[in-house]
């Protein structure tokens, strides 16, 4: 799933770090001029028609083609003449452009990951079968339920949901997707559900072998989904370790339409501003109609608590409300991993460190796999001035979500900025995943900290576009900093950037 990196001349780009070097030298192109680079050097000598490279690089978006002209005159400035005299990006009248040079792939395939010490399996996406596509969130919720389950069992290793969907509606051989997860076992299935039917095929497999450990057909009411889900789990199980297991309790919807809101509403949480409004609409309802469900007020305290760290929205009452529905999901469920890390992250916000580490704790006993335990508790670590246990915590993190969401990347960044390594921050907040983001405040002090000014200026610009009403001081009131010298430093980088005081 990572992208290749391409060689040409003294120049090595990689589009999945967002970098462009000459030697060890970063080259200061845009990002629109590399994604331009990208779709030619991908496809050496073939010529690329303007409508094709104008998608590439403003994908959906309508644009005049003198931006495409200016895109290339400034990418054959960088580059500087070919080996041998000539450019590197030929143009073809009429037509559109072609890469000349001879274009090599080094490490072009992902090292497999190294198998844990104990059965490790991942829950690739079910296959939606029935005919109404709206009911993909149904197969999706079902994919991820069964990741919870799992990842709440002693003794398994278990992946992510973010990285099993990294695979969804895509062909691909088992053994090349437990390679670059790092597992032994996957699971793969269908669902199919109809007019108050569900109807269910997986299997496990051994992707080592190749055999079928085991395989089961499911064809129940729809009221029996959570029953299927917990009899699934449980063979699952037995089939990696060996014997069953008393499965740990869950807080259950009692209203589908609920549960398939919540499905919708933590697909959209990390995409924008309007969607995360678009998720607290879904998640509110979702409340109002099974206000017994730990998952919705988990993610609705969510939803406000990025309302105002990662999309500006005032601190109150977004701050006081976050923290009551979290405490309300942990006493609805309190053997829900998710509903603890939530709230142990709001109390470091509050200040209350000693209960903060409290639920972190007790939420890593109630499961070890939940990736984004580690990345909360990374960050949390890196602020209180505990960077090495920080950049270890983030690494879990990425083991076990090896595909994961834009925050882990500002995650890891702002690590390495905390732990002064500089040019490792640029090239993880340049990724694709994370660069247009918030994250982006954390990419300029690095560029800053690094003397490198006038590309910090352009990131603080870039960020205020979608963050207008930041400020430094209102940041450092808000994050739960313990360490005078971690703050300082932020501060120090955030000022060189030209970041609002």
């Amino acid at each position: 799933m990572q992208g290749s990196r391409f060689a040409f001349g003294p120049f090595v780009l990689d589009p999945g770090a967002g970098t462009l070097l000459r030697g060890d030298v970063p080259v200061a192109a845009s990002h629109r001029g590399l994604k331009l680079l990208e779709a030619l050097v991908a496809r050496p000598g073939e010529i690329l028609a303007k409508a094709e490279l104008m998608d590439a690089a403003w994908p959906g978006t309508a644009v005049e083609e003198g931006n495409l002209t200016v895109q290339i005159a400034q990418l054959r400035k960088l580059l500087g003449p070919a080996t041998g005299g000539g450019e590197w990006i030929a143009t073809v009248p009429r037509v559109g452009y072609r890469f000349t040079g001879t274009v090599k792939q080094p490490d072009a395939t992902r090292k497999p990951l190294p198998l844990p010490g104990k059965p490790s399996i991942a829950v690739l996406p079910f296959v939606n079968l029935s005919s109404d596509p709206e009911q993909d969130s149904f197969a999706d919720g079902l994919t991820e339920d069964l990741i919870t389950d799992l990842s709440r069992i002693p003794g398994l290793f278990v992946i992510a949901r973010n990285s099993v969907f990294a695979y969804k509606d895509k062909a691909m051989d088992v053994r090349a997707i437990a390679a670059e997860l790092g597992v032994r076992y996957l699971l793969e299935g269908s669902a199919r559900r109809a007019v108050g039917r569900v109807r269910i095929n997986a299997q496990l497999i051994d992707a080592l072998s190749g055999e079928h450990l085991w395989a089961e057909r499911f064809d129940r009411s729809l009221e029996d989904i959570f029953a299927v889900q917990d009899e699934a789990t449980a063979k699952i199980v037995e089939a990696l370790l060996g014997r069953l297991r008393a499965l740990p309790e869950r807080n259950r919807p009692k209203s589908l339409e609920a549960y398939d809101l919540v499905v919708r509403a933590r697909k959209l949480f990390d995409e924008s501003p309007q969607m995360a409004r678009e998720a607290h609409l879904m998640l509110t309802r979702a409340v109002s109609l099974d206000p017994d469900y730990a998952e919705a007020y988990r993610w609705l305290a969510m939803n406000h608590w990025m309302g105002w760290v990662h999309w500006g929205e005032p601190f109150e009452p977004a701050r006081s409300t976050a923290l009551e529905l979290a405490r309300k999901a942990v006493a609805i469920d309190p053997n829900d991993a998710g509903c603890r890390w939530v709230l142990a992250n709001l109390l470091a916000y509050e200040r209350d460190f000693e209960r903060s580490e409290a639920e972190f704790a007790k939420a890593i006993e109630l499961d070890l796999n939940e990736a984004d335990i580690w990345a909360t508790l990374s960050d949390i670590d890196v602020l209180g001035g505990r960077v090495d246990e920080g950049l270890e915590h983030i690494r879990k993190a990425f083991r076990l979500n090896p595909f994961p969401p834009s925050w882990y990347y500002l995650t890891l960044g702002q690590a390495q900025y905390a732990a002064r390594d500089y040019e490792a921050a640029v090239e993880t907040l340049r990724r694709d995943e994370t660069y247009r983001t918030s994250s982006r405040r954390f990419l300029a002090a690095s560029l800053a900290q690094l003397g490198r000014l006038d590309e910090a200026r352009t990131e603080v610009a870039l960020f205020l576009v979608g963050n207008p009403h930041f400020s430094t001081q209102r940041w450092v009131e808000t994050e739960p900093f313990r360490d005078d010298a971690t703050l300082d430093h932020f501060v120090d980088g955030f000022r060189k950037a030209g970041l609002p005081d």
